[in-house]
């Protein structure tokens, strides 16, 4: 059997530095950085790499009903999907993972778009 992308790519140590380095960018962003003024970035990074090692074929599990329940509160568009979206390829890019892992995470963020975006 065949190492999943979360396993080449040496699991949750590897992950959790994608999505620091994913977060420092977002932060920075003026499109969506402010959605996270007063959020706990340490338990947010943790389900994040959980979350990113799930669609890369690692262990985790979330649905998509929890994901929907998250962020039901929050004022979400396109463009602020879009805009997490981007930074998150970037930085899926950044550390030189191979286009087919980052369409592999992209298409799993895509697939979710439906249960992130409150905004019509």
């Amino acid at each position: 059997m065949s190492p999943t992308a979360f396993e080449r790519h040496g699991g949750f140590a590897t992950i959790s530095k994608v999505v620091m380095a994913f977060y420092d960018k977002v932060l920075d962003s003026e499109k969506i950085g402010d959605f996270f003024d007063d959020v706990d970035m340490r338990r947010l990074i943790d389900h994040q790499t959980k979350f990113i090692s799930q669609a890369m074929g690692g262990p985790a599990s979330y649905n998509d009903r929890q994901l929907q329940q998250l962020h039901a509160h929050l004022d979400i568009g396109t463009t602020h999907f879009d805009e997490m979206a981007r930074l998150l390829r970037e930085t899926l890019q950044d550390f030189d993972f191979p286009p087919d892992d980052v369409g592999l995470v992209m298409d799993e963020i895509e697939r979710r778009r439906p249960y992130v975006i409150t905004r019509p």
